[in-house]
């Protein structure tokens, strides 16, 4: 029979002694009554006193340390959509049949009959738009382009699009950060009918570039640009020289911009300009230079953003945006000097028409007067609305919303609970999208509309 030999026997010190008998401290050699906090020597034999236990370094009285207990699943906080279930269409299946076989996409035969903008969007969701795969949405009829994602999209298969779409009027490329001067040189030549171009995140092209494309663009009508750091003062006034036709711009998350190009925007004849974005730029303009650019601009503009210009506040409001007489389109969030009553100044009297489309999000300052001013003045034709991050409100104001209304933002406005939520449901009878990330007073019991989602319903539910 096997008998595991005791660990004593492998130690330097023997057992434990029995708790009340005396032993002989091994450092100090003083006599010391053992207590179930008394610890051996290292290195041993022997056992050590409290005081020398301490000195040794050891906390002969420190409690174990307790296992942190893992909460269960159900304590956590969860987030519920309240989202609409419907069964696939055929062309949507058709379409994820196609995403899913894009490599072999030649032996699916004709697919004149499948919305090639669905497609593109399909297979962009897993970045799955090569070179090769591209070539599925080129040919010398088109006249319109829309790829969602060219991050893989190299020089070369940008070249190839160009001698492929000879005849585009219209290009939007999204993430083509491979896209550098010599595809701004072939596309230079090889696209000459362009009018509308679009770009999201060519940061490679160099003011050489621009300067090439747009003189040999003088038809420009629209020029939309994300996140591209090498445009410069150079490339803005060579785009408005060359480009008399230019009625749509877009310089946004600029890191270059500055009030010089505020300056450079009113040579522009008057009235030209119908839509204006330059948000977000790496340091705001000042307040007197925007003022002064929209007294030359902004005529006709039916659609502005200046959103992140931190500098502008209710001056702006007041001179800037008050003589405007044509806007539909509105966005000015993150501006922190806007305040409630500027606002509400703004819209109450203003000779505007209504906008269809206003963003004021991240501006904490705003609440119940600007709400009820906006709502007043274009409450009957807004489609889009989006106050996130506002400060309290109002509820009763909710009540002005138009039936128009088919998309609303309250994401982090804490005054949001369940019952303004039926409220809104009850008066806006188009609704199609609510948001209400971070409203903790909107729980899972909040009513649901057929055909309206519902994103961000925080709920925490415990166990017992």
């Amino acid at each position: 029979m096997y008998t595991a030999l005791s660990k004593s026997r492998f130690s330097n010190s023997p057992a434990k002694p029995p708790v009340g008998s005396f032993e002989n401290c091994a450092k100090c050699e003083k006599q010391f009554t053992v207590t179930k906090y008394t610890i051996a020597a290292n290195p041993g034999p022997g056992f050590l006193c409290h005081p020398c236990a301490k000195s040794s370094g050891a906390d002969p009285f420190k409690k174990p340390a307790v296992p942190k207990k893992r909460r269960a699943p159900a304590d956590k906080r969860t987030v519920t959509n309240f989202e609409e279930r419907r069964f696939p269409s055929l062309s949507s299946l058709c379409i994820q049949l196609i995403s899913e076989h894009i490599d072999d996409v030649e032996a699916l035969g004709d697919l004149s009959s499948i919305s090639m903008d669905e497609i593109s969007k399909s297979i962009s969701k897993n970045r799955s738009l090569t070179g090769q795969t591209a070539q599925l949405f080129y040919g010398a009829h088109n006249t319109t382009l829309t790829l969602y994602d060219a991050t893989k999209l190299i020089p070369s298969a940008l070249d190839t699009l160009a001698q492929l779409n000879p005849n585009l009027t219209s290009l939007r490329l999204d993430f083509c950060g491979r896209m550098n001067d010599a595809v701004m040189d072939a596309w230079s030549t090889s696209l000459p009918a362009l009018t509308y171009v679009e770009l999201l995140g060519p940061f490679l092209v160099r003011p050489p570039g621009w300067l090439k494309f747009f003189s040999s663009h003088p038809k420009l009508e629209a020029f939309l640009i994300t996140q591209s750091p090498r445009f410069d003062l150079a490339c803005l006034k060579s785009l408005l020289e060359n480009c008399k036709a230019l009625s749509v711009l877009r310089l946004k998350e600029l890191g270059l911009l500055n009030d010089q190009f505020l300056t450079a925007l009113g040579t522009i004849k008057k009235g030209r300009l119908t839509s204006l974005d330059l948000s977000e730029p790496s340091q705001s303009c000042t307040e007197a230079a925007m003022i002064k650019a929209m007294k030359a601009v902004g005529g006709n503009l039916t659609k502005l953003d200046l959103s992140g210009h931190s500098l502008l506040g209710d001056t702006f409001l007041e001179k800037g945006l008050k003589p405007l007489r044509h806007l539909e389109d509105l966005a000015l969030n993150n501006l922190p000097e806007l305040t409630d009553a500027g606002v509400a100044k703004l819209f109450n009297g203003w000779e505007n028409a209504a906008l269809t489309c206003i963003d004021l999000s991240r501006n904490y300052g705003l609440g119940s007067n600007a709400l009820t001013g906006i709502l007043e003045h274009s409450g009957d034709a807004l489609q889009r609305l989006n106050l996130n991050g506002w400060g309290d409100f109002d509820a009763d104001a909710i009540h002005a919303f138009g039936k128009e209304l088919v998309f609303l933002d309250l994401g982090w406005c804490r005054s949001v609970d369940d019952f303004l939520i039926k409220d809104i449901l009850k008066c806006c009878g188009k609704l199609r999208e609510v948001k209400v990330w971070g409203c903790n007073r909107v729980t899972d019991r909040c009513p649901r509309k057929r055909g309206v989602t519902i994103y961000g319903v925080e709920s925490h539910s415990t166990t017992t």
